[in-house]
């Protein structure tokens, strides 16, 4: 299958533009980028007047089942929504119930512009299903608790699920689908268990999902606990030997900040989620100067309340803005490479997160002749602050059209919704 772009502006990982000109797709991946129309005889030929290309992009951290309880825990801090509501709400969790809202947030993220989604939950197998129907790409990852000492691996029945999910489907449906370990967070694990998930996660080449220093009441208490932090808990017992992938980050130290950069984690910015559950702000800047791989993430819509990852692009860029009155420090490029050229290193894909011959045709396409994002000055700087959801006119992945239009082309998203919506009807009257 060859398709071809022409005469569209590209916006690249890096913020760069090139305008008029043309992009071929042949198969999965991208095998032409020029100024002049390539020879040859095209599946599809797709004009890009008024169009903008860029990097498909990824959502660093989230829970896509928990579209189940979107509106459901409002006006709570993290501690109280997590114990008041939400852990009582997955007790009565079911696979049918976690395939219908992962498959809602599938359509979601196509929606979005995402192409591929980081994941942390339980029932994997239905989020896996979910995936692999959409057509999109997803780390997906078990959560695990351990709450006994000295518990060992063979007795972590949520740990065994993890390594039979690896076994099942990593690097299944040609590549799309990674299989992630996992370590729900400091205050819900034991040392013995963050030792041999990450003894495991080593062996196997796998990186690890963690929530690390989302409250300060969580960092605190890390400390009073062990006399450490979250971060150098987590170093302490081995688990920066394995690439982790570490959601929120709010609360760290300039020590903890170091410990990430040196071991080649990845930090999740999670801007709407912190904010709305009153956890706080990462430290971008600091971050970014430690040089730490920075992600953007949306986290559960539990607590967002949506998935939309452009979003988070947005709001992380003005929050930046607010919060240090250095207008500045950071121009619109360095959030899309946040949105799409670090996601990809975060998941270990070493061919997609950006445009270029080779690499994997993991794009989306924005139609950018609407009142909300004329005039265009600058291409980068409109994608960022002027562009939503709505602007997207394509999302595909490995070449493969997932919508476009307003037209979902490997979901039934009438059933979807229906289906959706027949779970919500009677979940809390279980």
């Amino acid at each position: 299958m060859k398709t071809l772009f022409e005469r569209i502006t590209i916006l690249f990982e890096n913020g760069e533009v090139k305008r008029d000109a043309y992009l071929l797709v042949e198969d999965e991946r991208i095998s032409y980028i020029g100024e002049e129309r390539p020879d040859g005889t095209f599946d599809r030929t797709i004009c890009g007047e008024g169009k903008l290309l860029c990097p498909g992009f990824y959502n660093g951290h989230t829970h896509v089942p928990m579209t189940l309880f979107r509106g459901y825990a409002e006006n709570l801090p993290l501690s109280r929504w997590l114990h008041e509501k939400i852990f009582p709400a997955e007790d009565k969790l079911y696979p049918e119930a976690v395939h219908a809202a992962a498959m809602l947030s599938a359509a979601e993220m196509i929606k979005c512009g995402t192409v591929s989604f980081s994941d942390m939950y339980f029932f994997c197998d239905e989020i896996v299903d979910a995936t692999v129907q959409s057509g999109l790409k997803a780390n997906i990852s078990r959560s695990t608790v351990a709450f006994t000492p000295n518990i060992k691996a063979e007795d972590d029945s949520r740990f065994l699920e993890s390594v039979e999910l690896f076994k099942k489907y990593h690097n299944t449906a040609n590549g799309r689908i990674k299989i992630d370990m996992s370590i729900h967070a400091e205050y819900s694990t034991m040392p013995a268990s963050c030792r041999y998930i990450s003894d495991f996660a080593v062996q196997h080449g796998l990186g690890i999902q963690i929530h690390l220093s989302e409250t300060r009441s969580e960092h605190e208490e890390c400390i009073g606990r062990y006399g450490v932090t979250p971060t150098v808990f987590f170093e302490q017992n081995g688990v920066f030997r394995a690439p982790v992938i570490a959601a929120h980050c709010v609360h760290l130290t300039d020590n903890d900040m170091q410990i990430l950069a040196k071991n080649g984690a990845t930090a999740v910015h999670n801007p709407a989620s912190n904010l709305k559950l009153g956890s706080g702000v990462m430290r971008l800047s600091e971050l970014a100067k430690a040089g730490v791989n920075i992600t953007l993430g949306t986290d559960g819509a539990a607590s967002n309340n949506t998935i939309d990852i452009m979003k988070e692009a947005y709001l992380a860029a003005i929050l930046q803005k607010g919060t240090t009155g250095r207008t500045d420090e950071f121009n619109s490029s360095f959030f899309v490479t946040m949105l799409t050229e670090n996601g990809a290193k975060m998941q270990g894909r070493a061919d997609a997160g950006h445009i270029k011959e080779g690499y994997r045709a993991d794009l989306v396409m924005l139609d950018m002749d609407m009142l909300h994002t004329l005039p265009i000055y600058d291409p980068c700087d409109s994608f960022l602050y002027c562009t939503n959801s709505s602007n997207v006119a394509m999302t595909m992945v490995d070449g493969k059209i997932l919508y476009e239009n307003g037209e979902f082309k490997t979901l039934d998203v009438e059933k979807i919704k229906a289906d959706f919506k027949n779970i919500t009807k009677t979940y809390f009257q279980n």
